[in-house]
């Protein structure tokens, strides 16, 4: 009866689980994709929307896009677009299926180290729902996270299948999963030492105690464990190298003269502090929290070194009876340890996806702990199951709000305006996003603040520039543009517009001499040649225009506006024989201006 009822009980979880994850991410079936990373990643990226190819798959396991190594997530990717194209929706789902799955497994991996019931199905449950790991399962390009982690439960569930009964094939199987893990992403390089922690919780494998192991009776020194997984360290030193070259070739770690050592030591402190205290309060979440170094005080540092001393003090004194506050302390600061800042990469070193895996120790700490606290309390258990329903209720509200917010670029950047402060990104991303869609003031409105926070901020200069083109403010245009071109004299593109306003304003010469600026930078770009050829024809330089108009056929031989212009000019020069030449290769290109040129070669 009562294994029946346990069999029973394990059903009841599973379905909760499955049941709860759903309620709180089914809404991303319906959600866009993002200009933050989601286009670089996939919709924007050729090698990876054409699909399944030979190039696609090779292209993968050898690029460094975005300053990333990770082929497994780019394969991943790409078998997205070759089953649905390029429809965000069913990707959506895929990373939500990948997160249950998660779930799913956490639960079962916990259930069978430790044979407890109860407070595997509480981690597991915050796991799945707590609003920290929404970033994680929202957004397309994060299917790194929801997919790594699902071989890093995976070499787990396959290391205690190891130690179960040692195998060289049990061994080799967990192996093979972490190296697709790290392949996935490489921050699971701290899963060797996350399964030393197993080891000693609950697996018991340490020769520290006289209590046997509920798995496995044997004993070892800490040194045996330590060669044991010798090559799970090999592999993540490889993968650690790997990362660090792709990254610093991709430009994104930032160097000491930009924040010193003491810097990135009081970020890391106080990121560590700020992810517990998300834990307990997950509110004003965001995409992208700004770093602003010059805001830390020093009791800020002080404080976070003494709250961090004090717990780790604690679950070292009470770690002999209490094994699982150790094992998930040093989870939680172990695996955050990539991307905590001390090796600063990107813009931030604080963000919610970063707690997706470790979280999972702070889980286990008060999962465990607190029954401990009320031990002799006759209520005990149902208090306890009370209380952790509506905390997991709350948990399920809150993340299913934070799911809403990653409906698109608009709904998630006016959210982090709202919840952080001065964060120049957010205004960018929102402004650019208002941009695509048509809303040129609040473009504009966006743009200016991102400006005002960071004033050497180059694209949103340029694109302030764009929203002011669509307003018909051209003058305004041009002195956004002007501004990133005396942060970046190299931005061709800046030159170009300027161009365009100009031609505008009606100021044809200095249109001329701006589009001139922009073909010096970049030789090859053949729009501003079709827009020379077009203004040198205003202003009755015939040959100079058929030169423009000739290197920009040189450069897209099927460009048709530049044949099409050509041959006006050619029409202009009274050169008829030429003028139909471009008019039949504009007919072989089917462009809609070979007619208008015929009528105007016979009239």
């Amino acid at each position: 009866m009562l294994e029946f009822t346990k069999k029973n009980a394990s059903v009841f979880v599973y379905a909760t689980l499955i049941l709860s994850t759903f309620l709180v991410f089914w809404q991303v079936r319906n959600f866009d994709c993002l200009g933050y990373d989601d286009k670089e990643y996939v919709f924007e990226n050729p090698h990876v929307y054409i699909g399944l190819t030979a190039d696609s798959v090779i292209w993968a396991f050898t690029a460094g896009h975005a300053a990333n190594w990770h082929p497994l997530t780019w394969f991943s990717h790409i078998l997205d677009c070759q089953f649905f194209g390029k429809v965000p929706g069913p990707m959506h789902l895929v990373n939500l299926f990948l997160h249950l799955t998660n779930t799913l497994l956490l639960f079962a991996i916990l259930k069978k180290m430790t044979g407890k019931l109860w407070p595997s199905a509480f981690v597991a449950a915050a796991f799945a729902l707590h609003p920290m790991h929404v970033e994680s399962v929202a957004w397309i390009a994060e299917r790194k996270d929801v997919l790594s982690t699902l071989f890093w439960l995976l070499t787990i569930l396959a290391y205690v299948r190891y130690v179960e009964k040692h195998s060289a094939s049990r061994y080799i199987a967990a192996l093979i999963v972490f190296a697709l893990g790290l392949m996935s992403k490489p921050m699971l390089v701290t899963l060797p030492f996350v399964l030393l922690f197993l080891d000693y919780w609950p697996l018991n494998r340490f020769q520290i105690s006289n209590r046997e192991s509920a798995i496995h009776n044997s004993k070892f020194s800490i040194l045996n464990l330590f060669y044991e997984k010798a090559p799970f360290f090999v592999l993540a030193a490889i993968s650690s190298v790997i990362t660090f070259l792709v990254q610093r070739a991709g430009g994104a770690i930032v160097g000491i003269n930009v924040l010193s050592l003491k810097d990135r030591l009081a970020i890391a402190l106080l990121s560590y502090t700020r992810y517990i205290g998300k834990l307990f309060w997950p509110q004003n979440l965001a995409a992208f929290y700004p770093p602003d170094v010059r805001a830390i005080q020093f009791w800020q540092v002080a404080s976070c070194i003494l709250l961090l001393t004090l717990i780790t003090i604690l679950v070292i004194r009470l770690g002999r009876n209490c094994r699982y506050l150790p094992v998930g302390w040093f989870w939680f600061i172990g695996t955050l340890l990539p991307v905590i800042g001390l090796v600063p990469v990107g813009a931030s070193a604080y963000a919610d996806r970063y707690t997706y895996i470790p979280y999972i120790g702070l889980f286990i700490m008060l999962a465990w702990g607190l029954p401990q606290l009320f031990l002799n309390w006759p209520y005990r258990k149902f208090a306890l199951g009370i209380s952790a329903a509506l905390v997991l209720m709350a948990l399920g509200t809150g993340a299913y709000r934070q799911t809403s917010f990653w409906n698109n670029d608009i709904t998630l950047f006016s959210h982090a305006v709202e919840v952080t402060h001065n964060n120049s990104l957010a205004y960018y991303n929102l402004g650019t996003a208002c941009l695509d869609h048509g809303r040129y003031q609040d473009a504009a409105e966006s743009l200016k603040q991102a400006v005002r926070i960071k004033p050497d901020y180059t694209d949103a200069l340029f694109n302030l520039g764009c929203a002011f083109d669509k307003l018909g403010r051209f003058r305004e245009a041009i002195e956004s543009y002007k501004q990133a071109i005396k942060i970046n004299p190299d931005f061709a593109k800046d030159y170009s517009n300027i161009g365009v306003d100009y031609c505008n304003l009606g100021r044809i010469d200095d249109a001329i001499n701006s589009w001139q600026q922009a073909v010096r930078i970049k030789p090859d770009f053949v729009e501003v040649y079709s827009n020379l050829g077009a203004a040198f024809y205003k202003l009755g330089r015939y040959q100079d225009a058929i030169e423009s108009l000739k290197q920009a056929i040189k450069i897209n031989p099927d460009f048709a506006d530049a044949h099409s212009n050509l041959g006006f000019v050619y029409l202009a020069a009274g050169d008829k024989n030429s003028a139909l030449e471009e008019y039949r290769i504009l007919k072989t290109l089917g462009a809609k201006k070979a007619d208008q040129l015929y009528n105007l070669i016979y009239r």
